[in-house]
């Protein structure tokens, strides 16, 4: 992305159904369609609400996880706990940790995960991060929909 913050925002459409469920970790895969162009494939964080929620951190993949060989390019919102199919998720694109990777096996993708969790963790407390977690693109109009 050659301006960060990013924002987008699109429904949530139920993904491959393995990248959470497998190590365990609680996602949310959206496919990208209408996501900005520039956007390339990497790990990065920033800040996340499904519809007028609360806006916590999330680290996100964007891209096609070569672990579990995706067809179709996706994003993957980390830190949520109940699936929440067909709502709108607005994201804030703060910074980028990486770009993909594939790794060895399902331990390296947790640990993995799990490091960039606890980067995120550090940086999205910091006050020039903080800031945009009260930006009024994370509250929707009544009735709203997608962004095309």
């Amino acid at each position: 992305v050659r301006h960060l913050p990013a924002f987008c925002r699109g429904e949530v459409v139920k993904g491959f159904g393995r990248g959470s469920k497998e190590p365990g970790i609680p996602t949310g895969e959206r496919v990208v369609e209408n996501f900005p162009s520039d956007i390339s494939t990497g790990i990065g964080y920033g800040w996340a609400c499904v519809g007028n929620g609360d806006v916590p951190k999330m680290v996100w993949s964007i891209g096609w996880n070569p672990f579990y060989i995706y067809i179709k390019k996706s994003v993957i919102r980390i830190f949520f706990k109940d699936d929440f199919y067909g709502e709108i998720l607005s994201i804030v694109i703060r910074r980028y940790i990486q770009s993909e990777k594939n790794v060895s096996s399902l331990e390296a993708l947790i640990s993995a995960v799990q490091e960039d969790i606890e980067e995120a963790e550090r940086q999205l407390d910091l006050p020039e991060h903080l800031k945009l977690k009260d930006n009024n693109f994370f509250h929707l109009l009544e009735g709203k929909r997608v962004n095309h």
